[in-house]
């Protein structure tokens, strides 16, 4: 083989080794707990941990998630791995879920409401928050759950993704709760754990009791990580590492607040 021939030769297989050495991330950049541009979030010491075991190096494609954020992510095959998102979605691959959380009520400490359930009778007089999700402003199951006994006049809703001008726009809705504005809301977990310990007054956080809402109504939900459908190899790898580190996983998630369930029927947890 001439020498040139070599040298491409080498270079190629580099560059291979290179690539497969890469962990490529779908990620949003302002979107805390879960990941934003500084690595500050659970799912970006997640990411690091797998990365660090797999000896790879982590690339991150940035988009707010949103709608379109798949099409122009995953999909259109930017990166690889998106961290994050409900088990069982049937537009993309998921892989073992690596935690369980749940909607939760939150009040402020000072007003001893304790909030669990949406049978309370004090919920028809509150005035209470709902996260809505996406750009049409979508019903999530806490606010099917306060329609179907009634509970519509005074309750209101607030973006999931807010104003995405301001650092963690999430945050809207638990700085109401502190401020006064609302008196109680129902929140994701993982988002009321976090920001709960950063408002100016405690907040209590709340578990919804019981999990479910009726049969199509659930409360909480089995988060796992999605790859492109067909990608098998990355998503057993995944499994994998999710399991093997399933320890240091619980501990991440321990340090960001975020409220865990059991899965139904297990005791041991």
């Amino acid at each position: 083989m001439k020498p040139l021939a070599i040298l491409a030769a080498m270079l190629a297989l580099c560059t291979a080794t290179a690539e497969a050495r890469e962990l490529r991330v779908c990620a949003d950049p302002n979107n805390l707990p879960f990941s934003n541009d500084k690595g500050e979030g659970f799912e970006n010491k997640i990411v690091s941990l797998i990365a660090q075991d797999e000896g790879a190096a982590v690339k991150y494609t940035w988009w707010a998630q949103r709608r379109g954020f798949v099409r122009h992510t995953l999909r259109a095959k930017e990166c690889d791995l998106w961290p994050g998102i409900a088990k069982g979605v049937d537009f993309v691959t998921t892989t073992q879920p690596y935690y369980r959380s749940t909607y939760v009520f939150v009040t402020r400490k000072d007003r001893g409401l304790d909030i669990s359930s949406f049978d309370d009778p004090r919920l028809r007089k509150l005035t209470i928050g709902v996260q809505m999700i996406g750009n049409d402003a979508m019903n999530p199951p806490p606010a099917h759950a306060l329609a179907r006994r009634g509970i519509t006049g005074n309750v209101r809703g607030y973006m999931l993704y807010g104003d995405y001008r301001r650092p963690n726009p999430p945050e809207a809705i638990l700085e109401a709760v502190a401020r006064g504005d609302l008196d109680v809301a129902v929140v994701w977990g993982p988002l009321a754990g976090y920001f709960a310990g950063r408002e100016a007054v405690p907040l209590r956080v709340t578990p919804v009791n019981p999990p479910f809402d009726g049969p199509h109504f659930p409360m909480a939900f089995d988060i796992a990580m999605g790859v492109r459908k067909g990608d098998t190899a990355l998503r057993k790898a995944i499994d994998a590492e999710l399991e093997r580190n399933r320890a240091q996983i619980a501990a991440i998630l321990a340090a960001y607040h975020t409220p865990l369930v059991p899965e139904p029927g297990d005791t041991a947890r």
